[in-house]
């Protein structure tokens, strides 16, 4: 059907009254309005201000009378008007989530490619000329961009209802005053776990702290009117029963909860397994808060909003996948290098750059631009860009990363730059104390553990059929093949520094490994050892007590808590999901030592060997702290081995007793 030809556009829509200005509705500052934030966005002087209620509805009333309604240019065929722009700052971000973005980060474009400060301005007062009255800016991460403050500054003297961000918190402690007092009216903050550990799992970074300091802030703000959200989405297996934890945090905060269905975008290994309907969520919340009631949710919106009664916050369920609210869709997206996508399952359509920078702003100008725009939001499918369900989207989608969203770079015969996000000619120390591949469903350029296990086996197996004399060239179509020699698998050969090994092209399956190792005391240490009435001597069923509390007790928590934490206490150690800790430790009356033992198990692409191991040394450690008192000085810890190993490309071993001692 061809497409009807759009009404000429009234006047308020393009500005014909003036040429295009960045000045052309005033800009006056409050009287909270920082120094920083007035030079940032032209200078003035401050002004005697009415109350912050007056100001506010003052405000509202401005919105009110100077809002145009949506004009045809942002009309579709299906009759949607779309009123919500989300632009994107910066394609940069400093986190590496594992939904989001590949490990290694995406091609960054070039710098002139990317919309300037007024370019963006100029964008948001098309829209806002043609009747959006609501933006938020996203990225990658918004605050990675340096002129933030200028952006909201300018933005926020548009007669919009609502100018939000969308950001990740690692770095919004300090810029959010300054962003509220600038306009910024509504935050939503990314937070997909409320524990630290899974948090680095998730992100490949460090920075808990950080988000949950920037939401406290964000708490203190409310008085200047700021709304706050927090998006978590949800993965199945990994974070969907921290849900009702979620939701008790509406108990006492006045925040909105949304819980996001994981969506596929590139290199985020997406399957429908790992998908939870957010319908299932709500049952499972119900089981615990019964009375969970269903709020009146505003046209439009993407969220199902619910309330436990009594709780001051709201939780509420974006289900883009199993239940699509594509019919009342408003939303229009605008990336960082201007790259328009009219649905987010599919690509961008328009590239506004080459556009805004053909001939200087102007009322004509402004409209061939519109036009433009016209023509692709008319063309927008009904629903995920006409790809279907689920499976249509993940196999034919278009979305890229999530952080190039909107980006025209992604755009067919469009060129793109190939410079990572960090550069690998320096090395950075710092980035890289943050384990980075974390999950075992994860695609990863980088890898980890301390020697190849592969390369040891085959090594190995060469030795041991060269001694005996025998050939392994039957054995099979792979055994002709030169074994592999040694190496370090840690140490980039092109640069010689420490490097994590890949393992992305392992399969996932079952490994296990057995460490051992001892600790050998003084005579008087031994003697401290109580067997009890009826247990003799190594039978397992002793306690030792010092003034620090049962030794054996604790050492045995100690190496339990200690394998959990190994990325962390071994820099280039894969953070694993474990499923399995298991630790003893066992006097040995004819050694005087205590030997302890542990078995790691997981499900996934890298042995548990380097767990089991600093299991052992955690517990044989806190042995010798509690005992140092008494035998500090004669201790000694020794013989830290892996003797039992199964699982991965290397197969099942088991270390003969007394080999390699």
């Amino acid at each position: 059907m061809p497409r009807p030809r759009l009404p000429s556009p009234p006047s308020a829509f393009l500005l014909r009254q003036q040429p295009f200005s960045s000045t052309a509705l005033a800009y006056r500052p409050t009287a909270s309005t920082s120094e920083s934030t007035r030079n940032a966005v032209g200078g003035g002087e401050p002004i005697v201000l009415p109350s912050l209620q007056q100001r506010a509805q003052q405000r509202i009333a401005q919105r009110d009378l100077s809002a145009a309604p949506v004009s045809p240019f942002l009309t579709d065929s299906f009759g949607r008007k779309h009123d919500y722009l989300r632009i994107s700052l910066t394609e940069k971000c400093n986190l590496r989530c594992t939904y989001c973005m590949p490990e290694s980060g995406v091609p960054l474009l070039p710098r002139d490619d990317l919309l300037t400060t007024d370019e963006v301005e100029r964008v948001a007062r098309l829209f806002v000329a043609n009747g959006v009255s609501k933006i938020r800016l996203t990225g990658g991460e918004p605050t990675v961009r340096k002129d933030l403050l200028d952006v909201v500054s300018r933005l926020g003297r548009l007669p919009l209802t609502s100018l939000g961000m969308t950001s990740n918190g690692i770095a919004l402690k300090r810029k959010l005053p300054a962003l509220v007092d600038a306009g910024l009216t509504h935050l939503n903050i990314s937070l997909d776990t409320l524990d630290p550990f899974k948090y680095e799992l998730m992100t490949r970074r460090r920075g808990f702290t950080a988000v949950m300091e920037a939401l406290e802030v964000a708490q203190g703000l409310k008085s200047k009117g700021l709304k706050t959200k927090i998006n978590m989405v949800v993965v199945k297996g990994l974070n969907d029963m921290e849900v009702p934890d979620f939701v008790e945090m509406t108990r006492d905060m006045d925040i909105t909860v949304r819980a996001i269905e994981f969506m596929p975008f590139e290199d985020n290994r997406w399957s429908t397994k790992k998908l939870v309907p957010s319908a299932e969520l709500v049952s499972r919340i119900k089981q615990v808060h019964p009375n969970l009631s269903k709020l009146h949710d505003p046209h439009s919106d993407t969220t199902k909003t619910w309330q436990v009664p009594g709780y001051k916050g709201k939780v509420g369920f974006i289900s883009s996948m199993s239940d699509h609210f594509c019919g009342e869709c408003s939303r229009l997206r605008v990336g960082a290098d201007g790259g328009v996508k009219v649905c987010l399952f599919g690509p961008p359509v328009l590239s506004l750059r080459p556009l805004l920078r053909a001939e200087p702003p102007s009322p004509s100008t402004d409209e061939h631009v519109m036009q433009q725009i016209g023509a692709a939001v008319w063309g927008k499918k009904f629903a995920h860009n006409g790809l279907g369900g689920p499976d249509g989207i993940a196999r034919d989608g278009k979305m890229g990363s999530m952080v190039g969203i909107g980006a025209a770079s992604s755009m067919p015969n469009r060129a793109r730059s190939h410079r990572s996000v960090f550069s690998t000619a320096v090395p950075n120390l710092r980035a890289t104390a943050a384990p980075l591949h974390l999950l075992p469903s994860t695609s990863s350029t980088l890898g980890l553990r301390f020697a190849s296990s592969s390369s040891r086996q085959n090594h190995r197996t060469a030795s041991r059929s060269s001694s005996t004399g025998t050939s392994s060239s039957s054995s099979s179509s792979t055994a002709t093949a030169e074994p592999t020699p040694d190496h370090l698998t840690h140490i980039d050969p092109l640069t010689g520094r420490a490097s994590m090994v890949s393992v992305s092209s392992k399969e996932i399956t079952l490994r296990s490994a057995t460490a051992v190792g001892s600790i050998f005391l003084n005579e008087g240490a031994w003697q401290l050892i109580d067997f009890g009435d009826t247990a003799e001597e190594g039978s397992g069923a002793a306690t030792m007590r010092t003034k620090k509390g049962d030794v054996l007790t604790i050492s045995h928590l100690a190496a339990i808590m200690s394998a959990k934490h190994t990325s962390t206490l071994i820099p280039l150690c894969h953070p694993l999901l474990l499923t399995s800790i298991k630790a003893t430790l066992t006097p040995n009356p004819s050694t005087r030592s205590i030997e302890v033992q542990a078995t790691v198990e997981c499900e996934g692409k890298t042995g548990v060997e380097m767990e089991a191991l600093t299991a052992v040394s955690v517990g044989c450690l806190t042995v010798w702290d509690m005992t140092k008192a008494v035998s500090g000085m004669e201790s000694r810890i020794g013989e830290i081995r892996v003797v039992r190993k199964r699982g991965g490309r290397s197969g099942d071993w088991v270390r003969e007793e007394g080999e390699g001692r």
